[in-house]
């Protein structure tokens, strides 16, 4: 049995029988929020909204050019651009959602998992591309159509210098990070023991993620098309474009499925092997006799992680105690410690 504390400092665990326990704050007044948002995510959001107001107007004036001239290249690549835009909406609202609702003290945990919910089903979208791809590809190996290769090589290049700018703006780089991780002591007996990790990690925001792959998509298949479409202008190579297609499309599948993965064990709270943080816990917790009996660590969002740690112990103290061995942990954004006799 692991008493509750109350929300206020006037009444701490009890620990006369051995057991203590300390129990996440509350929202409201007296207690932080759980906001569990990326340091970037504003900024990411920013970008996306710009992306998608680029590939809008290159959209427009494709499809206008191609009514004006009659250009079938055009108009496909031009409705192409729309699916485009359309794709990345879905990481622009799931931002726009993520900040509005950050209070909502309906999301337990907050909104920080959002943004994967939104990566995987871009993930799934870019995997319904790659299959159209593959599939046209196939279609036009079997029945060859005629092409008019300078003006779709002009289309290509075109989508291709839209695609890298888009690119450009939302790549994360090798710096990217999350959130500096703070870990909130809630040991209401005393609110001075709350303990504050301060840490820069390196964390890949899953939503942004989506969107730059879902540009980058785009950017390799314009790449691939001007290759095989210089080359089939210069040999007659009409076979080479849906080959290199096919080749495009299991590319662009196999950053689905990684997309998928990631965002997905998010979802379902599965911590990939590299993830070392339950063993630093266990480290800085099992000294001194201490033992942790029961240990959950999951992902609140890109930057933030959670913990509930049940610790044994033969002289219990204090659960700020134990929280404060944690504290050099910064990806620990919220704790819940119970502590029992052994």
């Amino acid at each position: 049995m692991h008493d509750h504390a109350p929300s206020d400092s006037s009444h701490p665990p009890r620990n006369d029988t051995g057991e203590a326990a300390a129990l996440c704050h509350p929202r409201g007044p007296g207690g932080p929020d759980h906001v569990f948002l990326g340091a970037d995510h504003d900024r990411n959001a920013r970008r996306t909204w710009l992306v998608i107001g680029i590939t809008a107007t290159m959209m427009v004036i494709e499809i206008a050019a191609g009514t004006v001239f009659g250009s079938m290249a055009l108009l496909a690549d031009g409705w192409h651009m729309a699916t485009h835009a359309a794709a990345l909406s879905i990481a622009a609202l799931s931002y726009m959602f993520a900040r509005r609702h950050a209070h909502d003290p309906r999301f337990t945990f907050g909104t920080g998992k959002l943004g994967d919910l939104a990566a995987f089903g871009s993930a799934v979208v870019l995997g319904l591309v790659a299959l159209l791809i593959g599939w046209e590809s196939l279609v036009r190996l079997v029945h060859p159509v005629g092409i008019h290769f300078g003006e779709a090589i002009l289309v290509a290049i075109v989508g291709l210098a839209v695609n890298i700018g888009s690119a450009v703006l939302l790549h994360q780089g090798p710096h990217a990070h999350g959130h500096h991780g703070h870990d909130h002591g809630h040991a209401h007996a005393d609110a001075d023991h709350h303990s504050h990790g301060h840490a820069h990690h390196h964390e890949v925001d899953n939503n942004l993620r989506a969107a730059y792959l879902h540009v980058l998509a785009d950017a390799l298949t314009s790449v691939l098309a001007i290759a095989a479409l210089v080359a089939g202008r210069g040999f007659g190579w009409v076979w080479l474009d849906p080959v290199i297609g096919l080749l495009g499309a299991l590319l662009i599948a196999r950053w689905s499925f990684g997309l998928m993965r990631d965002s997905g064990g998010v979802l379902v709270d599965f911590l990939p092997r590299s993830e070392t943080l339950p063993q630093k816990i266990r480290e800085a917790i099992e000294t001194d006799g201490a033992r942790v009996v029961d240990l959950h660590v999951w992902q609140l969002g890109p930057g933030h992680r959670g913990a509930i740690v049940a610790i044994s112990d033969a002289d219990p103290r204090p659960a700020a105690e134990y929280r404060g061995r944690l504290a050099h942990l910064g990806r620990l954004s919220h704790v819940t410690i119970e502590v029992e006799a052994v």
